[in-house]
């Protein structure tokens, strides 16, 4: 009885329809490539040995979609979303090259800086610089929503819009390639033969998690998403829950701005960060969270990020070319919204009370 109420539970939480999708990928890729699951221990002369196969670049290079996904759960769950996040990651990325780049942006990329595995910023400034502009332009979107009452689809519009060129004009326009050695281990660095990015989406994760379910954080934020005016009567401050929302998810933003410029090396403000707003959101839908607010599961969201990178690499594995990548998620939208549609949810619970009447009368 304690096993079958458990089932339920688990197929009632938010993390089952996600897990169930990447359980049902995962079996396709080992049809159509049985070594999909291949993992072997390589040696690096920089980091070591480590871990590498098809499920370990999945993680890694999906880490900065997995941290964009957890920021914008807190801020769909407020009732709100957030459209600048890719333009966040732009900015973040940005300012971490223009920092390590002693030109700073004014001149062009010279042949010494190129050589240079130098920068006249320490590495803690630089980390900080990028967390600090992430987090401003989560402030910026949240004052706009929860003060100047701005509604959240138009309110980050702006910075989704004018964010990119903010990226470019910080590198002047430029396309700026990354040299600085030590800045490179928070997007292909390993611990313990695991990359670096899945440790930092671990501790996002595990610290996220704490806010929201050992504190009123989380309770608050259910509240306003459910009914902002009840909460507004309960004593809960409306506006700074939301400004709290926006400021985590433009941290989450900053933060995947540094995994992903220290990855690619490189900050490029019209293409980092390039749809990973879209992506965000429908890794957040995927995970149950409901687009006009309420319950919600940081988990379950991180899930459905890995979802959507574990589909663009299968898509990938079938050959098909990026520029049809956006029509391919489009059937991978039309699956999720059948999956979550009430007909879908009607008609698992028609087919699990059918089987358990049906055991119920066979013991009898």
């Amino acid at each position: 009885m304690n096993q079958k109420s458990f089932f339920r539970r688990f197929r009632d939480s938010q993390i089952f329809w996600p897990l169930v999708a990447w359980i049902i990928i995962l079996v396709f890729d080992a049809i159509i490539d049985p070594t999909f699951f291949k993992l072997g221990i390589i040696e690096d002369p920089t980091y070591g040995k480590h871990l590498y196969g098809n499920i370990v670049d999945i993680f890694n290079n999906g880490a900065p979609l997995m941290l964009v996904a957890i920021g914008m759960t807190l801020v769909i769950a407020t009732g709100g979303i957030d459209l600048s996040v890719g333009a966040v990651i732009a900015i973040s990325a940005a300012m971490g090259a223009v920092l390590i780049n002693p030109a700073l942006g004014n001149q062009l990329i010279s042949n010494e800086i190129l050589t240079k595995n130098a920068t006249n910023t320490p590495l803690p400034i630089i980390i900080l610089a990028d967390l600090l502009a992430g987090t401003l332009c989560g402030l910026w979107n949240g004052l706009l929503v929860s003060r100047v009452k701005i509604q959240p689809m138009v309110a980050t519009l702006i910075l989704m819009v004018a964010g990119r060129g903010i990226a470019q004009l910080i590198t002047n326009g430029q396309i700026m390639t990354i040299y600085y050695t030590p800045y490179f281990w928070f997007g292909n660095g390993y611990i313990l033969g695991l990359p670096v990015s899945i440790y930092i989406v671990a501790l996002i994760l595990i610290l996220g998690w704490a806010l929201v379910r050992k504190t009123s954080i989380g309770l608050f934020i259910e509240t306003v998403g459910t009914n902002a005016r009840s909460a507004y009567y309960s004593g809960i401050n409306e506006k700074n829950v939301k400004l709290f929302a926006y400021m985590f998810c433009g941290f989450c933003g900053a933060i995947a701005g540094l995994i992903l410029s220290s990855y690619v090396h490189s900050a490029d403000g019209n293409n980092n960060g390039l749809n990973y707003e879209l992506d965000a959101i429908l890794a957040v839908v995927m995970g149950g969270t409901m687009m006009t607010g309420g319950r919600f599961n940081l988990l379950a969201s991180a899930i459905g990020a890995v979802v959507i990178w574990t589909f663009t690499v299968t898509v990938y594995h079938l050959g098909v070319p990026a520029n049809a990548l956006l029509a391919a998620k489009a059937i991978l939208v039309l699956v999720v919204i059948l999956l979550y549609s009430d007909y879908t949810r009607r008609f698992v619970n028609r087919i699990t009370t059918k089987r358990r009447v049906a055991k119920h009368e066979t013991s009898n």
